[in-house]
């Protein structure tokens, strides 16, 4: 620790009140500080999958105008992808590996307020647009040119704030390889490191690599836009299906980006619940790499029906079929993990496994949209949305759930409801099946995604998805409650909160002492 660090956390010590959040570079504070905002964000991202349920209660037009309802498929996307789930990760990421390497901080601490501080101003600035004339961005979350260029005036602080968004990704990224590149506890080599700080290794190369595609993507659809160029206007020249391209090689890599810090998660709680080291752990941090490096190599997948060649469409299909191999692998670790253990099912446990459970319905009907020739029927359906809800809301939201709880008494010295906890659990499970199951029911029908009406005979599906959908967005204000209810206060956390933990964040003192680390714990 160099000597104006020391100067800055002797200078904190004196801050009091709201100065201290402001001005903080403590990794702690700096992932409270993202893990707050994302649950605020998550909070606002589901009231707009709320009027999005509503409005599809029953066919015709209830609720909202067409304009309104695009925009709130277009904004939900937005703010739960780069508004909830990627900070609340890069929360996770701030508080825990620092502790899991053996690090008295951060690599950058300064960079690493700066990159959370950005987010509050890009999000203000994304909401604003919708009071905007003309109203928000309406060409869904994919941002496809031609229609995004109608947008009205909201379109260049759409097109900042998402920049805002990536130049803090990136930030948060590097800080993370710095971090754990250089700053692990003597003896800690790479693969003794826990799987969560593996996965957040990976999904960093992820982010450094794609943000810049997408920035370019925005940045070409601005001059588009405002200087008269031609990328994307057919009439000039250009070509609407290369934004495509370019924006399929950021957003592929980008799913899993939300899902392998999940993976990382799990990967922590299963073996702790199981009381069993973790089953396969070298073929873990194999599978995960090769994850990360097959995602840039399907990214056409999401547009089987632009007319490609033959060839390309074969290429993309078996290449996207290969991606199940590692993920099969990691599905049969975390299973094989809990074979034969004395488990136990806390709430984090709970939420591990639905995670393994649902998270695999969502890989199956991944595989069924890898298949070129049927893909032409489920492209653009609610076929495709009910895949994608279970990978990330039963995957990816889950997860980070799951983690709250298992992390909770370690952030806040207190215990939460364990009563309340399960009760959160089983209500979201089920609540959460009645949402995006019959979704899949009603793609395979025909029925077209991002449409504010549809025909008569897709009422019944839709009527049983928006009662699941508004009784799973009552149970999460359960989850809210019982974090602030924790955070004020509950039952002591002893130094041991899981008993039996063979993890290695619980059996290091917490927090860990300044360079108390000679050398890394042996894992048996």
């Amino acid at each position: 620790m160099n000597t104006a660090t020391t100067h800055d956390a002797h200078h904190e010590e004196h801050q009091g009140g709201l100065l201290r959040w402001v001005f903080t570079t403590n990794h702690k504070d700096i992932g409270t500080l993202y893990l707050l905002f994302a649950l605020l964000m998550f909070i606002v991202g589901g009231a707009m999958a709320m009027i999005i349920r509503a409005e599809l209660f029953q066919p015709g037009l209830q609720f909202v105008d067409p304009q309104f309802f695009n925009s709130m498929t277009t904004m939900h996307a937005l703010v739960m992808i780069f508004g909830a789930v990627m900070p609340a990760f890069v929360g996770l990421a701030n508080w825990l590996i620092p502790m899991m390497i053996g690090a008295p901080d951060m690599a950058l601490p300064r960079m690493n307020n700066w990159s959370f501080w950005i987010l509050p101003f890009a999000f203000t600035m994304l909401l604003s647009t919708l009071f905007m004339e003309g109203g928000g961005p309406a060409g869904g979350w994919t941002l496809y040119p031609p229609l995004v260029l109608q947008t009205g005036n909201a379109f260049p602080f759409v097109i900042f704030s998402i920049h805002l968004m990536g130049i803090s990704s990136i930030m948060g990224a590097i800080n993370v390889i710095v971090t754990i590149v250089n700053m692990r506890a003597p003896g800690m080599t790479l693969m003794k490191m826990p799987l969560f700080v593996w996965t957040w290794l990976i999904t960093a190369y992820l982010l450094i690599a794609v943000m810049p595609v997408l920035a370019g993507a925005v940045t070409m659809l601005l001059t588009d836009r405002f200087f008269d160029t031609s990328f994307f206007n057919a009439a000039g020249g250009g070509d609407p299906v290369m934004f495509q391209h370019i924006f399929w090689f950021f957003g592929h890599p980008e799913v899993y980006i939300l899902i392998l810090p999940a993976f990382g998660i799990v990967s922590q709680i299963i073996p702790t619940f199981a009381r069993k080291p973790l089953f396969g752990y070298s073929s873990m941090v194999y599978a995960t790499a090769s994850i990360a490096f097959l995602s840039f190599i399907v990214w056409a997948h999401h547009m089987f029906t632009v007319g490609m060649p033959l060839a390309g469409e074969l290429f993309f299909m078996y290449a996207t079929m290969l991606i199940a191999v590692p993920t099969g692998v990691k599905v049969f670790n975390w299973v094989s993990t809990m074979w034969k253990g004395a488990m136990t099912f806390e709430t984090p446990m709970l939420f591990a496994v639905g995670f393994v459970v649902m998270f695999t319905i969502g890989g199956f009907s991944g595989l069924m949209l890898a298949i070129a020739p049927v893909d032409f029927q489920y492209h653009d359906t609610y076929f495709v949305v009910a895949h994608f809800h279970y990978v990330l809301v039963t995957g990816a939201v889950f997860a980070i759930m799951g983690a709250t709880y298992y992390w909770l008494p370690k952030w806040t010295g207190h215990m939460y409801d364990e009563r309340l906890g399960k009760l959160h659990f089983w209500l979201s499970a089920i609540f959460v099946n009645i949402l995006f199951f019959p979704q899949h029911f009603l793609g395979l029908a025909g029925m077209p995604r991002r449409i504010p009406d549809y025909s008569i005979q897709f009422t019944e599906f839709n009527q049983i998805s928006s009662i699941g959908g508004f009784a799973f967005g009552l149970t999460q204000l359960l989850f809210v409650y019982i974090v602030i209810k924790t955070i004020r206060g509950g039952a002591r956390a002893t130094d041991r909160v899981w008993e039996g933990a063979h993890g290695l964040e619980w059996t290091l003192p917490s927090p860990p002492p300044y360079h108390s680390f000679q050398t890394a714990p042996e894992i048996k």
